[in-house]
């Protein structure tokens, strides 16, 4: 075959492949344009997981009208002049290849208004040709439309996953920059759905309740270091969240990393991450960690990848053990391993017997089970167990069992005349309190209420309609709510096992357990049994442990959480005889 020269459409769709692996893609050089332009609000529209549509807005400097044709040609770009300038970036754009390769596997529209002119500039492409230009009015801002992405490369668009799993990516990556960008309001909407709405307060916090949820945020721990670089000038500053020991899952997908705001997929960071958790965590377990890390711009080189991905520090051993130690000292901060002593690891205990007899083998040391105690005492975090007196009129479905201790703030320990248990405290918990408040129904006695609650939960407008419906039965079950507009509840009043500052997780709750299908007595009761039982990692005292196992005697359902759960394994005398390989 003849050597010749490619045409200019085959070139750039060459780029394409290079820059748009997937509508995410798209998005994010989208995104990373608009933050660019200092946006404070960005909008983003999807259909049909971006193949049919993708429209980024917002409210950033715009683009002169002057500038717009350039904008969209390759290697066009205000970020940079010469070569030098590769080595101190920074912006998250630098190339000029984002939106003519867009264009070039798209019908693209771009309409801009630069904040110092008065009209904007409408420009329509398709297959990276130029359709029309026009002058039009506009805010001021930057839109781009990017519809029938890889039409003109039927092969690209075949290799695409189904569309749930592009949505996937698509809201993913959303929320990992509305992470790196709290400062920024971030809206997505699917398919005419609103997914994902960033409040734009400046608070991390703020966001990584949204993307991970208040459940998992509350069993994460802030980290925080300035470290000052060796023999140059600048530092190295890490901040962000990463999970305690006792929050983990089966992959790396979140864990989260941010170098000078933008999203990066580092090997050695990944690794340092991890490493953080050596001996606190079982082998393949990962923890959760949303980690913003800020260096000079040039101890960093962002071009590596096409994808702008990838990373190089001019030392990666300066980087990495910044975020191991300060990650490694948080950690065992919190869980008080002040004497660098980890505990034994699961891996040496027997297969058969890891589920059960882990737990013992971590209680084996007195005195350091003694000295965590005190020193968890000074947690502020203390869910309270109910204090009952008086016999128990409710027959006993488990035998009486006696309290040994608590491992991890996690587990109790427990013994009894048939051998040994563990008892998830936060199970156990759940179950006494859904017992206690089908109690109070079934004797037809009003639920005892916290009154005058006033937290407010955003919600959809559909979700409005929902809880509108059923507001009587809800204030029955112990939720009294009252709407405010379309998408605003107020809790007026919620049970008063409820803890106050949690009062408008038990809406956020009963709502996916509503959009399940649960009954709205059954989803009402398991809201606040789970919203108010005692959380995971918090230590408890002697006396609230040995209340929390009285009462859990006595439950009509002592085996399981109203969620599914477990509430405790057992191991009998004879199976421990034979662990140890006694004779009986």
């Amino acid at each position: 075959m003849a050597i010749v020269l490619l045409s200019d459409l085959v070139v750039s769709q060459i780029a394409a492949g290079e820059v748009v692996e997937r509508p995410a893609s798209v998005v994010k050089e989208l995104l990373e344009n608009a933050l660019d332009a200092n946006a404070k609000h960005i909008y983003i529209e999807i259909e049909e997981g971006g193949r049919k549509l993708i429209r980024v807005s917002d409210d950033g400097t715009g683009i002169p009208a002057d500038e717009v044709p350039l904008a969209v040609m390759r290697h066009a770009t205000s970020k940079l002049r010469q070569a030098e300038d590769l080595y101190a970036i920074r912006t998250l754009g630098f190339r000029g290849e984002a939106l003519a390769s867009i264009a070039a596997v798209s019908s693209l529209t771009l309409v801009s208004r630069h904040r110092q002119e008065k009209m904007g500039v409408e420009l329509h492409m398709q297959g990276g040709e130029v359709l029309r230009q026009r002058a039009v009015g506009v805010p001021v801002g930057t839109v781009v439309s990017v519809e029938n992405l890889f039409y003109n490369t039927p092969a690209r668009l075949k290799f695409l996953k189904a569309e749930n799993t592009e949505r996937r990516h698509i809201q993913n990556l959303v929320g990992d920059y509305a992470m790196a960008y709290p400062q920024v309001r971030f809206v997505l909407v699917q398919d005419g759905r609103e997914v994902f709405r960033s409040t734009g307060s400046g608070a991390l916090e703020d966001v990584v309740v949204k993307v991970f949820g208040l459940e998992t945020f509350r069993q994460m721990l802030p980290v925080y270091s300035e470290d000052v670089l060796r023999s140059r000038d600048g530092s190295v500053r890490l901040r962000g969240f990463v999970s305690t020991p006792t929050l983990h899952r089966s992959d790396r997908s979140r864990v989260v990393l941010f170098v000078n705001g933008r999203v990066v997929q580092d090997s050695g960071l990944a690794h340092a991450v991890t490493q953080a958790y050596h001996m606190l965590l079982e082998r393949g377990r990962y923890p959760y960690a949303v980690l913003l890390l800020d260096v000079p711009p040039d101890f960093v080189d962002v071009n590596v990848h096409p994808t702008k991905a990838e990373v190089r520090f001019q030392d990666n051993s300066a980087v990495f053990a910044v975020v191991q130690r300060t990650l490694r000292s948080a950690l065992l901060q919190t869980t008080h391993e002040t004497d660098n002593a980890p505990s034994l690891p699961t891996s040496v205990v027997p297969t058969a017997t890891q589920a059960t007899l882990g737990w013992v083998l971590d209680t084996s040391g007195t005195a350091r089970a003694r000295r965590r105690e005190l020193l968890h005492e000074r947690e502020e975090d203390l869910a309270a167990i109910p204090e009952g007196v008086g016999k128990p009129a409710k027959p006993r479905t488990l035998p009486p069992l006696r309290v040994v201790g608590q491992v991890g703030g996690t587990y109790i320990v427990a013994e009894g005349p048939s051998g040994v248990y563990l008892i998830d405290q936060h199970s156990a918990h759940e179950a006494v309190i859904y017992d206690e408040l089908n109690d109070y129904l079934q004797r037809e006695q009003p639920i005892p209420l916290h009154e005058d609650v006033g937290a407010t939960v955003e919600v959809r407008a559909v979700q409005a309609r929902v809880l509108e419906a059923i507001l009587p039965a809800l204030a029955r079950f112990g939720v009294v709510l009252e709407l405010f507009g379309s998408a605003t509840v107020l809790v007026r009043a919620v049970a008063q096992c409820v803890p106050l500052e949690r009062a408008s997780d038990v809406v956020t709750r009963l709502l996916l357990l509503l959009e399940k299908h649960v009954d709205v007595q059954t989803a009402a009761l398991q809201a606040i049994s789970t919203t108010a039982a005692v959380r995971i990692g918090q230590r408890l005292t002697h006396d609230e442990m040995q209340e929390l196992v009285r009462k859990l005697e006595r439950c009509v359902t002592p085996l399981q959480s109203p969620s599914g759960r477990p509430t405790l394994l057992h191991m009998s005398a004879e199976q421990l005889s034979q662990e140890f390989k006694r004779r009986s």
